[in-house]
């Protein structure tokens, strides 16, 4: 009887440490609560440090940043390649923004000021599809996305930041959750 205990027991601290590991991840962008600002070197630029994620649909970027001297727009790939600041697809200045990523492919952020974004502050980066379902690992260190091919921006590559992102993945899903549970069942 206690052996049964046991492995019930066992089985749902398993499922509900998977249940946990399904949540969407937010990203610190950066990794540090200071990051969106003018790189000091191309090797502290967004982008270096974005080389090292994976970008999922139903993750949400996260910065962190003075609202009253700063702020984050949304823009086009040619946007981002000019630093053109009129016109964002969207424009946070709070100084805590978050955003979804409610779609696979490329995502392009500038700083609202067009000096720092001419400077370095920017971040690009390409969401995984979601086809599939799971397609990355269990930790935030899952394999790298490849990095944004400067051929394809038609200008230099910004050098990015090093860093590291914070939470979980939400790669699982429903049914995979619930095909667990039966199997563990």
């Amino acid at each position: 009887m206690a052996q049964k205990t046991l492995v019930g027991a066992s089985s749902l601290f398993f499922f509900l440490l998977l249940a946990d590991l399904a949540s969407c991840k937010e990203i610190l962008v950066g990794g540090k609560p200071s990051a969106w600002k003018i790189p000091s070197s191309p090797s502290d630029s967004l982008n270096k440090w974005a080389e090292s994620l994976r970008f999922h649909v139903g993750d949400s970027l996260v910065w962190k940043y003075d609202g009253e001297k700063d702020s984050v727009l949304q823009v086009t790939k040619d946007a981002y390649i000019n630093c053109n600041t009129t016109n964002p697809a969207a424009n946070y200045s709070n100084g805590d923004t978050k955003v979804k990523l409610e779609r696979s492919g490329p995502f392009f952020f500038i700083s609202g000021s067009k000096s720092n974004c001419v400077e370095g502050e920017k971040l690009h980066i390409v969401v995984m599809s979601s086809r599939g379902g799971h397609t990355g690992g269990f930790f935030t260190g899952s394999a790298p996305s490849p990095a944004p091919s400067p051929a394809l921006l038609g200008a230099p590559a910004v050098p990015p930041a090093t860093g590291s992102a914070f939470s979980l993945t939400c790669r699982i899903g429903v049914l995979g959750f619930v095909g667990l549970a039966i199997m563990l069942l």
